[in-house]
């Protein structure tokens, strides 16, 4: 059974209004929909937005049978080529917010049992494959922009991705994550263009998972 994680409720739409014989419920406070896409049964779990709930709601879609995650939704675009609305997927995932340099001088996003920072996705080849860096910040810090392009070399940002892989790579589950770019580093505030351009990334979603 695949399984999706999506952040927010009007990302999970996208997929749910696509579904065929959805039925919701609410598990451990998060709503759960199951229903069939592409002629596969399959089980969306809105996680709430922030690594921590992206990590339960992983681990609950592991627990109730999920031989499969998938993530999508909205990111925010590093690289001053990439176009808003513009899809992508993930190759490789980062929590960029994860430092233990200090204390055994591996490299920012390394988490304790890993050797490199970055997590492995399954990518699949349907769109073009970018790094993603994930952490619980919002925000237009020059020194996370510098982290994340310069020394981490990430071109996508999210608050959920690494953390579906870290759950996906302990439970030896099959990952993969596709974006759509809401706002891009060096065209305006962040949260502005976010705010603007949700609706019509939304659209492009809902349309793609019509396929």
């Amino acid at each position: 059974m695949t399984a999706y994680v999506i952040a927010m409720d009007n990302e999970a739409q996208c997929l749910i209004d696509n579904l065929d014989g959805a039925t919701e419920r609410t598990r451990f406070g998060r709503r759960v929909v199951t229903g069939r896409h592409g002629g596969e049964d399959i089980l969306l779990v809105v996680s709430g937005i922030g690594k921590t709930n992206a990590a339960a709601a992983a681990q609950f879609a592991v627990q109730e049978g999920a031989t499969e995650l998938v993530n999508f939704g909205v990111a925010g675009g590093l690289a001053p080529s990439m176009a808003v609305s513009a899809l992508y997927e993930v190759s490789e995932a980062v929590q960029y917010d994860f430092d233990l340099t200090q204390l055994n001088g591996t490299k920012m996003g390394t988490l304790n049992e890993y050797s490199s920072p970055f997590l492995p996705l399954a990518a699949k080849g349907a769109y073009p494959a970018v790094k993603l860096g994930s952490g619980d910040r919002f925000n237009d810090d020059p020194g996370d922009f510098a982290l994340l392009t310069r020394e981490l070399g990430c071109s996508l940002r999210d608050m959920e991705g690494a953390a579906i892989a870290h759950v996906a790579l302990k439970a030896g589950v099959p990952f993969s994550s596709f974006k759509c770019v809401s706002d891009v580093h060096g065209s305006g505030a962040t949260p502005s263009q976010y705010l603007e351009n949700l609706a019509s990334c939304l659209a492009i979603l809902t349309k793609e998972l019509a396929r």
